[in-house]
């Protein structure tokens, strides 16, 4: 059973630290989950783990776009995809209509298939889509924002136990 960690995140270096660390374990065909409030990193980090793996590209948010793609430095194939303007936060009983919503947009978005060819998918606000997305997240990245301004990161997935 996979580990969960916590790293506590109190600069701007740490969550390039930890950026790094994951992209050090990322293979071909990897899912990444990024989680956690509007304004909690989630797009940084992203940007450090793209930066890990050897994009050299300007890397932006994808929130307008859905997916950004960039050439890792092995030659991977990096998709940075933003889910947030796809989630219905319905209530039952629309719950299963706004995942049906959900799982419909995503298969339109082609993730799963880029994943299934190889590319490393990097997905924010995914908390509901990771069997969309093909399951099996190599990470889960859950960020909160404390009092102090200090994030936390609570990692879970595959390989979690990997990151010291």
């Amino acid at each position: 059973m996979p580990r969960t960690l916590v790293r506590t995140l109190r600069t701007r270096r740490d969550t390039r630290q930890l950026g790094a660390d994951i992209a050090a374990k990322l293979v071909s065909g990897d899912l990444v989950i990024l989680s956690g409030d509007l304004g909690a990193g989630k797009t940084f980090l992203a940007r450090t783990i793209l930066r890990g793996l050897g994009v050299d590209a300007r890397i932006t948010s994808p929130t307008f776009a859905l997916v950004h793609e960039y050439d890792a430095a092995a030659g991977t194939s990096v998709l940075h995809a933003d889910l947030y303007r796809l989630r219905d936060t319905a209530e039952p009983p629309d719950r299963a209509r706004a995942l049906a919503t959900l799982e419909a947009e995503v298969a339109r978005l082609g993730l799963r298939e880029r994943r299934a060819e190889g590319a490393v998918v990097l997905v924010e606000w995914a908390e509901d889509a990771a069997g969309f997305l093909g399951g099996d997240p190599a990470f889960v990245v859950s960020l909160q924002t404390g009092a102090d301004g200090a994030r936390t990161a609570t990692l879970s997935g595959q390989r979690a136990g990997g990151i010291v």
